[in-house]
């Protein structure tokens, strides 16, 4: 399996955490993940084969080429594939909006296409990367045209600051600490949220938590579980499982088997030597 990460545009580094991917060899079948929800969104424009999943009662369904995942109270079961190659890319926390005018809340765990998102300029990306035969090629494209989607002016600056916030500090800060942050009152600023995303800062600040707790420990096998959960603000490992149930269905120590039974998408910080220029070979 090849991958590559790389940084975005600076122009766009303030919405945009990474751009990355893989590429499988030529045959050899991968275990795809279980797609958790988050608090963040990605983009997957697929250049070999796009993803399948479980979408209930036994069915497949397909991906389209290229696709967005904004998945919050869902998790989304990938099927194996011999022929992966996409190029990703990880929106910051609260920073889809930057992109669509379409409400967070209608986003939510659904598997859209960048045409219905972006309509003919989706279409036209989509046309185009079709004809690229070399990594950097596509890189250009995709920058290029996440550029002509950003939109400058903010929806709600204040909201994304708060989500920000939910996210980054998900272990210590409280909604009322934050609201006093912003100077702005609590019911407002839930209105504002639910509005511009869909949740509320409770929602979001309890995904941040098991979202930054269940990649520890997959990045780190040897860790001890308790201490991670404590570290990311549970309580105590019976806090930290009841939000998995709540959350995913299932026991933490039911979820880390399957999880590590299989690749998994949480990237590791982004180390000089793992970065790849747009202009380098891949």
């Amino acid at each position: 399996m090849r991958q590559f990460h790389v940084l975005p545009d600076p122009v766009l580094a303030p919405f945009v955490e990474r751009l990355w991917g893989w590429e499988s060899a030529s045959g050899a079948a991968i275990a795809l993940p279980t797609l958790w929800p988050g608090t963040g969104a990605e983009l997957y424009f697929h250049y070999r084969q796009a993803f399948h999943y479980q979408s209930g009662a036994g069915r497949t369904a397909a991906c389209h080429t290229a696709h967005l995942l904004c998945l919050r109270r869902q998790a989304l079961p990938l099927c194996p594939n011999d022929a992966v190659g996409f190029v990703a890319v990880r929106l910051r926390a609260g920073m889809l909006q930057r992109f669509t005018d379409i409400p967070g809340g209608e986003l939510i765990d659904r598997v859209l296409s960048v045409e219905e998102l972006w309509g003919r300029a989706g279409r036209e990306v989509v046309q185009r990367l079709a004809e690229c035969e070399a990594m950097p090629e596509r890189l250009r494209l995709i920058h290029d045209f996440l550029l002509k989607c950003l939109r400058p002016e903010s929806a709600d600056v204040l909201v994304e600051q708060a989500v920000t916030a939910l996210y980054r500090e998900s272990a210590s800060i409280s909604i009322s600490q934050l609201a006093v942050r912003l100077n702005i009152g609590p019911r407002q600023m839930e209105r504002r949220m639910l509005a511009l995303t869909g949740q509320t800062p409770v929602e979001l600040r309890r995904l941040g938590r098991l979202q930054k707790t269940l990649r520890a420990l997959l990045l780190a096998p040897e860790a001890e579980l308790l201490d991670v959960a404590l570290a990311n603000g549970y309580y105590d490992q019976s806090h930290f499982s009841r939000d998995c149930r709540a959350l995913l269905a299932a026991p933490p120590g039911q979820l880390l088997r399957a999880a590590r039974a299989k690749t998994h998408f949480y990237n590791t910080p982004r180390p000089a030597s793992a970065k790849m220029k747009a202009s380098d070979p891949f």
